[in-house]
């Protein structure tokens, strides 16, 4: 300990090394057991993230594991209709209860709570984030070996909420194939390092269009640049997902269960050997 320290850690600097770190991770609900929890980010919006949260999901579904998806995207929820989940959610004496898909994955989204699933929510950030966190310490997961956080764009309040309350086990980048996907990328990356989060991977959504008739890979969108993107932040590349207009109909449909999962299998097994969770004292 320094010898003229003041024991107020807000006037000393990032580096003292008698500055004591404040842990400000919660706890999940008494009757949740939930093993290991899985963010899914992106530096920006309009690349499929949700999509690849729900296709992870089933895939982990599929390998006998038990899943739920918490939709931290509280002013642009679609977890819901991916799932083909109507209604609201039911509440015990306990907490809130998620819903639960067809092949018994648990979801809790605000678009479950509201009474019209169109109502918009005009919130400001800390109510966003609050509501975040109480989807992880009010709502009785029960017994859950993969927990999926689809989490908004960006770096704001919502991500950072994540990371400074929930343990997260890793998280998966998503990206699409554009000019700006560097620096998108090191956005997400930068923070997370930031917060000792790690990183699983990087996946490219909307790689490219498979012609029907010859299967040639024509990139729509431009050269990918994954790869190299992977390379520079020293990322592992987990998957490049083709732009499938089969995939999208049975998103919109509410019938993602049903996706064939090619492509996204690497990524599953990265999922699958991320580290349990440690929940704080």
């Amino acid at each position: 300990m320094a010898e003229q320290c003041s024991h107020d850690c807000s006037s000393c600097g990032e580096d003292c090394a008698s500055r004591e770190k404040v842990s400000l991770l919660e706890r999940p609900h008494e009757m949740s057991r939930i093993k290991k929890v899985i963010g899914v980010v992106s530096g920006k919006g309009g690349v499929g993230k949700s999509a690849v949260t729900g296709m992870l999901a089933v895939l982990m579904r599929r390998k006998g594991y038990r899943v739920g998806i918490l939709d931290a995207d509280i002013t642009g929820p679609s977890v819901p209709k991916e799932f083909g989940l109507r209604g609201q959610a039911a509440a015990s004496e306990f907490g809130l209860l998620p819903m639960e898909t067809r092949t018994g994955i648990k979801v809790m989204s605000i678009n479950l709570l509201l009474d019209n699933e169109s109502t918009p929510v005009v919130w400001r950030g800390p109510i966003i984030g609050g509501t975040v966190k109480q989807f992880w310490t009010d709502v009785v997961w029960e017994d859950v070996d993969y927990l999926f956080v689809d989490m908004p764009p960006g770096t704001g309040d919502v991500p950072l909420t994540v990371f400074q309350s929930i343990p997260l086990s890793g998280i998966v980048i998503v990206t699409s194939p554009q000019d700006l996907v560097s620096m998108i990328v090191s956005k997400a990356v930068s923070m997370a390092k930031m917060m000792d989060i790690p990183i699983l991977g990087l996946v490219e959504n909307m790689s490219y269009v498979k012609c029907p008739d010859c299967d040639k890979q024509i990139p729509v969108f431009g050269e990918s640049k994954a790869p190299a993107v992977a390379k520079e932040f020293g990322l592992e590349l987990l998957a490049q997902l083709p732009l499938d207009p089969e995939t999208a109909r049975k998103c919109d449909a509410g019938d993602i269960e049903t996706f064939l999962g090619e492509g996204l299998d690497h990524a599953a097994d990265m999922v699958e050997q991320a580290a349990e969770i440690v929940l704080p004292e």
